[in-house]
């Protein structure tokens, strides 16, 4: 005989009131606008800078990679540059050299760092 089916199971009320939203003005960034020594500021928010920095390039190459397999001729779905271009906001130019440099991030293979 088959088995009888589980019954749905409702999800669970909250209890009380969520917590208040922070106000605008209260926001802080990193808690870099908290630190009064200007030593540990700089300290801090050169981290910040230093990780946002990589960040930003990791993220480009994941952006490569992408033009790169979009634009892959190989595809039968492949998308031509131009759209490429008008789908990111690039140049067709600046296109073609992401997907380029993408295809080279490929080759040799992930990370790329």
């Amino acid at each position: 005989m088959p088995s009888k089916p589980e019954p749905k199971k409702r999800p669970l009320h909250l209890i009380g009131e969520p917590a208040a939203p922070v106000p605008i003005d209260t926001e802080s960034f990193f808690g870099l606008d908290s630190i009064e020594d200007p030593l540990q500021l700089l300290s801090r928010s050169t981290e910040l800078a230093d990780a946002f920095r990589a960040s930003a390039g990791r993220a480009e190459h994941y952006q490569a990679v992408a033009a790169a397999r979009l634009t892959d001729p190989r595809r039968f779905d492949r998308m031509p540059v131009a759209d490429l271009a008008l789908l990111t906001g690039w140049t067709e130019e600046y296109a073609t050299k992401m997907a380029e440099f993408g295809r080279t991030l490929l080759d040799k293979g992930a990370p790329w760092e």
